[in-house]
């Protein structure tokens, strides 16, 4: 009869990668299980275009509940139907991403560098030279008139 059928169903097995929807491409990542949020972070917001708002974390996010938030060092994890994995973005006071300087060789051209060595540095220098000059002159007369000062000194008493 019903002994060699089983009817029991096995829950879904959970899939072998995490999928969290960068808010501000709207475009869905994907990671292994296992992944720390802040590695995750950083990959989203290295993807994203110029000018976009960057992630500030990652949360789980479920209609009627309460938002998990990940750290920078915790794992993601998958709370089942219903919750997703979604970048936190402030909009109010968000950070324009830069551009990365060895990629962009027009940026390269107009970026004007200072010497590392500057008129104003150099004139410290010999100005601290003149002083130590100084002061050791001020010693050398000091001691060359010391003799001089110890038989003024012993003779008026």
């Amino acid at each position: 009869m019903a002994e060699g059928k089983e009817t029991s169903q096995s829950p879904d097995p959970s899939p072998l990668f995490l999928e969290v929807e960068c808010i501000s491409s709207g475009k869905v990542r994907r990671f292994a299980q296992g992944t720390k949020a802040g590695f995750a972070l950083s990959l989203i917001n290295n993807k994203l275009e110029a000018g976009a708002p960057l992630g500030l974390y990652i949360e789980a996010v479920k209609d009627g509940e309460d938002p998990i938030t990940f750290g920078p060092s915790s794992v993601l994890v998958s709370y089942g139907n219903g919750w997703k994995l979604q970048t936190v973005v402030d909009y109010q006071g968000f950070k324009k991403r830069e551009y990365n300087q060895a990629s962009n060789a027009s940026l390269n051209k107009k970026q004007v560098k200072e010497p590392a060595i500057s008129f104003l540095y150099i004139g410290k220098i010999i100005l601290a030279f003149g002083f130590i000059f100084l002061l050791g002159g001020v010693f050398t007369l000091a001691l060359e008139n010391l003799p001089w000062l110890l038989t003024y000194i012993s003779s008026s008493l």
